[in-house]
Order: structure tokens, then C-alpha cells, then sequence
């Protein structure tokens, strides 16, 4: 078996607020082509973690490279060479699909005399094509988060970030979005690190999971592995999650208030 090398090599990260450590002395690695999710309730430093490690909040301590780059003193080169899709919307409602796409091409600075091709490529990747003329305030949610995806692909990133992509998506949406997401590593070998609430999104999609609590990484392995761990008869990522951080992802106002945010993005866009 080939070995993988990694895109994304985190040694001891810390990133420390006043006196408050949000992120506290976390080490990982994602090998090439995997699909890596980070798990954990709000507050864990998941969301601050993919901030570092796309170049958005400087670490206070520790290591990080992504696509050999290392992310303080390379931090252009790792920007060119990764998509990140945060969980704010960031599509223009009162763009169409097509144009919101030109507009990235333009802001990543591909050659002029591609970027139309380079568009229709990307729409019809993700299944666009039909809509890829109306106004993105008359998609729905699904359609609007891959048409995010799918701005983030343009420049053919090595790595993919998705912070909750799904979110606040209803079930038929979310598994659309699930299944572009492994067309996407299927056909282009590319590396997905993403963040969810969803532990079947994990399951589903995930090579590794990391479960952060309170700052740490509690527990890293296969989906499987993880689940194997428990020695519990049909023990579901849930009851890893739970087993790990006492907490359920149902509980608590928190992600519904993340989720009620998104859907009202949606109706604004």
C-alpha cells in the first residue's frame, strides 16, 4: 500500500485569548486524499482551530503546516493553496450563481480568458447548471451551500475546509451536499477537513474523527475504531461523542441558535 503523505501537520497548537485557552496543545495529522472531521460541543475550539489553520487567527504557541506550508510564516502560500467555506453565508443573494462564481475566479486571480469555463465547470460539478442564471436569493439551502463548495473549488485547492456545511440544511439537503462531498474526493484526490454537529455526517463521510472537549483532543481514530472502543453492543458515534465530552448534541440552545442563524441567513440571502 502507497503511503499518504500529510497535508496538514499540527504539533502542540495553542491559541490562548487573555486568560482563557481556547485551544490547548492540540496534535494531529490529515493524510493526502482523507476526509477529516473535527467533532465537539460549542465552545470545544473546533471553529477556532480551522481558523488557524486557514490562516485566520495567528496561533499562540505551537506548530502548524498545511500543504507543507507552514501557517505563520507561509500563510500566503497556504491560502493559495486551500478552499474554506465558513458557516456564515457567503454567497451574494442578489448575484446569480454564475456571476457570484466570476466574482471569486476574479478574487483568486485566475487567468482572465478561464474563468467562464473554469465557472461552468465548477456549476456543473456540483449540479448547478440549471440555476446557475437565477439570483441565489431564489436558491434553497442546499443549492446555496454548493454553490459555496463550489466557489471555494475554483482555484483547485489541495484542501478543502468546511466549517458545519450542512447546518440548519434539512435531511434530502444534507445528504445532496454529502454526496457531492465524496464526488468531489472521488474524482479529485483533494482533502477534506471539516467540522460538524452531525455525528451521521461523520460516520458517513469521515476517514478520522477528532473529538475536541474543552480545548484537547479527547479521542482520534477511525469512525469504527472509536465506536469499537466502547465495547457496547451497536454503539453509535453519538454514544462516542457522549462517552467522551457527557454531552449529546441535542441538548441545549446553543446549535439551535446556530442553526436558526443559518436558516434566516438563508431567507435574507
Amino acid at each position: 500500500m502507497q503511503h499518504r503523505q500529510s497535508m496538514i501537520e499540527v504539533v502542540d497548537l495553542v491559541k490562548q485569548f487573555g486568560d482563557y485557552t481556547a485551544v490547548d496543545a492540540v496534535s494531529f495529522q490529515v493524510a493526502e486524499g482523507e476526509v477529516f472531521g473535527l467533532l465537539g460541543p460549542n465552545g470545544a475550539g473546533k471553529s477556532t482551530t480551522i481558523k488557524m489553520l486557514t490562516t485566520l487567527l495567528p496561533p499562540t504557541g505551537g506548530q502548524a503546516t498545511v500543504v507543507g506550508y507552514d501557517i505563520l510564516r507561509h500563510a500566503n502560500a497556504v491560502r493559495r493553496h486551500i478552499g474554506y467555506v465558513p458557516q456564515a453565508l457567503s454567497a451574494d443573494g442578489s448575484l446569480t450563481g454564475r456571476e457570484n462564481l466570476l466574482v471569486f475566479a476574479s478574487l483568486y486571480d485566475l487567468p482572465r480568458a478561464t474563468r467562464k469555463a473554469k465557472a461552468q465547470e465548477v456549476l456543473t460539478f456540483m449540479g448547478l447548471t440549471d440555476v446557475a442564471d437565477r439570483l441565489v436569493r431564489t436558491y434553497s439551502g442546499g443549492m446555496i451551500r454548493r454553490l459555496e463548495i463550489a466557489q471555494a473549488m475554483l482555484h483547485n485547492p489541495q484542501v478543502l475546509f468546511l466549517d458545519e456545511p450542512t447546518v440548519g440544511l434539512d435531511p434530502v439537503a444534507r445528504k445532496a451536499v454529502w454526496e457531492h462531498l465524496e464526488q468531489i474526493r472521488t474524482q479529485t484526490g483533494m482533502t477534506i477537513f471539516l467540522t460538524t454537529h452531525y455525528m451521521e455526517e461523520a460516520d458517513n463521510l469521515c476517514d478520522h474523527v477528532a473529538i475536541m472537549h474543552q480545548g484537547k483532543i479527547v479521542a482520534l481514530d477511525t469512525p469504527n475504531a472509536l465506536k469499537a472502543q466502547l465495547k457496547t453492543p451497536n454503539a453509535t458515534l453519538d454514544d462516542v461523542f457522549a462517552h467522551y465530552t457527557g454531552n449529546t448534541l441535542e441538548s441545549g440552545g446553543s446549535y439551535r441558535d446556530t442553526a436558526r442563524t443559518r436558516r434566516t441567513a438563508r431567507r435574507l440571502g
